[in-house]
């Protein structure tokens, strides 16, 4: 793929249906953190992600935190897709170890139908399963361990 957004993209699908697929890069750092946007400045620094192209005014989210932010969208057994974005802002604010279990991202990836089958088909993305450590664990290096089949979690 020519796009250098995607050079070395680690993605997490968090929906696929009939009508396309939706997810967000997880290895990209937004080179600003949360406090560092006007509407969060009284937020504590976290770590936002290069989610994707689409929708780059909004902040998304993925957690595994049921219990604590609510009305989110299962991904898997343990990972959510968004919810209470006021509840995952107060999570972020009352622990300082929530990265561990929440990441937010600027914008999203999104294919309409057939679009993510067609890339794969082409060969622009390789389908691995991940674990929820992997996608909460630190990103440095994340492309490198799965691309050699290392994907053990560093967490």
């Amino acid at each position: 793929m020519d796009d250098p957004k995607f050079l070395q993209a680690v993605l997490l699908i968090t929906e696929y249906n009939t009508d396309g697929a939706m997810g967000f890069v997880v290895n990209k750092p937004f080179p600003r953190v949360l406090n560092e946007l006007i509407e969060f400045r009284d937020c504590v620094p976290f770590a936002l992600y290069e989610g994707g192209p689409v929708d780059q005014e909004h902040l998304f989210f993925i957690h595994r935190r049921p219990d604590l932010i609510k009305e989110g969208t299962p991904v898997s057994a343990s990972v959510y897709s968004g919810g209470d974005f006021k509840q995952a802002v107060a999570h972020i604010n009352q622990d300082p170890h929530s990265s561990k279990d929440l990441k937010l991202f600027i914008g999203y990836c999104g294919w309409d139908k057939g679009e993510l089958e067609a890339e794969i088909e082409d060969g622009f993305w390789r389908i691995i399963p991940g674990t929820p450590d992997l996608f909460f664990s630190p990103t440095e290096g994340l492309w490198e361990r799965l691309h050699s089949g290392n994907a053990q979690s560093s967490s």
